[in-house]
């Protein structure tokens, strides 16, 4: 499933350099840059409550957007770092990598678990210990999975959930090789005492 293409609206910097960026985080924005393409980088200005809102929201480095400079024609884009101050733990500076949509990219997915009332294991009380809440997939720019499914229906205490166990979209890879765990279902700890 494919998520939607957000917009995301920022100016145009004008001047680098620290004294620039210092200049912008004054007026309220959060300084930035985009490159990649082959284009030349343009350094941009995103207003700060703007931006908070989206890193809010969560998923910011897995989000595609459609990035809207005046000026300049709209392109794909995904953030590829937010840079925070120390102390305050706010965004200082973001950066942004254009894309096509044909572009391959690296990014961590959120897992969603389904049917868990389907789980004889989860029904006889056990517990679904997450592992992985995320996992590092290779994907086409143009069609970034909002999530990955695993269904848990059949699964019994004892069982391991690996990562040929979850539902993947087309053409999405994980970059780890190996058959890694994603989640269990352990016993809960009355039977665990009772079986002891």
């Amino acid at each position: 499933m494919a998520r939607q293409i957000n917009d995301l609206n920022v100016e145009v910097r004008t001047g680098t350099g620290k004294g620039a960026a210092r200049q912008a985080r004054r007026e309220g924005y959060v300084p930035g840059i985009v490159y990649g393409d082959g284009q030349e980088p343009i350094a941009i200005n995103v207003a700060y409550n703007y931006l908070l809102k989206h890193l809010k929201a969560g998923r910011f480095l897995q989000t595609l957007f459609n990035l809207k400079v005046p000026g300049h024609p709209d392109v794909h884009v995904i953030c590829r770092g937010v840079q925070r101050d120390v102390v305050r733990d706010l965004p200082t500076h973001v950066d942004f990598m254009r894309l096509h949509d044909e572009s391959r990219v690296v990014l961590h997915v959120h897992v969603t678990f389904i049917n868990h009332e389907a789980s004889p294991g989860l029904k006889r009380g056990g517990t679904l210990t997450v592992v992985r809440p995320e996992v590092e997939l290779n994907v086409m720019a143009g069609d970034i999975p909002d999530h990955i499914t695993v269904d848990l229906t059949g699964k019994v205490i004892g069982d391991v959930i690996h990562i040929s166990d979850a539902i993947l979209p087309e053409g999405v890879k994980p970059t780890i090789a190996r058959n890694f765990v994603i989640a269990n279902i352990s016993a809960p700890a009355g039977l665990i005492s009772a079986e002891a």
